[in-house]
């Protein structure tokens, strides 16, 4: 198993549900601004060294947002041969410029492979920052998406098509169809109201 730096692989899903839904049929957007980064940062804490202390900068917010990209259109081909999230369809990056800035943007940090290995555990490879390597929260985001979609998390990835719902989400079990109970809610009423209209 490998871990990668700073951040599990399931951080990668909370950077791309900061695209979501409003509330007020518009999609809202966590890292709109510096501010907006700062606070996502500091609710992720671990995902980079001192990050209780982390202020967002411009390039920052830019370079995160561009992994950001990456990583939806990436799980937009993860679900296939599923539809991708409403927020997606229309603003899909090519996969191979996916891909690319996913890779450029992870290479930013160098990392070796370190051993740990508890009393009652198996074995377990960790990727860690290289001696010396700057913290870089867009490289640590890169290589967090990079591990879930190589991972098995990758398998079980859904968007959410409930009315006005932009987003992904992990299938707990086989019945499950929408990220959260009041979008099945949200589903089973437009389904209703489809059926009314069409008998009426």
């Amino acid at each position: 198993m490998q871990d990668l730096p700073g951040a599990d692989t399931r951080i990668a899903l909370d950077l791309v549900l900061t695209v979501r839904h409003d509330g007020h049929g518009s999609v809202a957007d966590e890292l709109a601004d510096l501010a907006g980064l700062t606070a996502w940062a500091g609710d992720h804490p671990g995902i980079v060294p001192d990050g209780e202390r982390f202020t967002a900068d411009a390039s920052t917010l830019a370079a995160v947002r561009d992994v950001r990209a990456a990583a939806r259109s990436l799980f937009a081909r993860a679900v296939r041969p599923g539809e991708p999230s409403p927020a997606d369809a229309g603003r899909l990056l090519p996969v191979p410029e996916a891909l690319g800035r996913l890779n450029e943007a992870a290479a930013r940090i160098p990392t070796v492979p370190v051993l740990a290995w508890g009393d009652a555990a198996v074995p377990v490879v960790r990727s860690v920052p290289a001696q010396g390597a700057r913290a870089d929260l867009a490289a640590v985001l890169a290589q967090a998406v990079i591990g879930f979609l190589a991972g098995p998390d990758r398998q079980r990835l859904r968007a959410c098509h409930a009315p006005r719902c932009v987003r992904y989400f992990l299938k707990e079990h086989p019945r499950q169809e929408w990220c959260k109970p009041s979008c099945g809610n949200r589903a089973r009423v437009a389904r209703h109201q489809e059926r009314h209209r069409r008998t009426g």
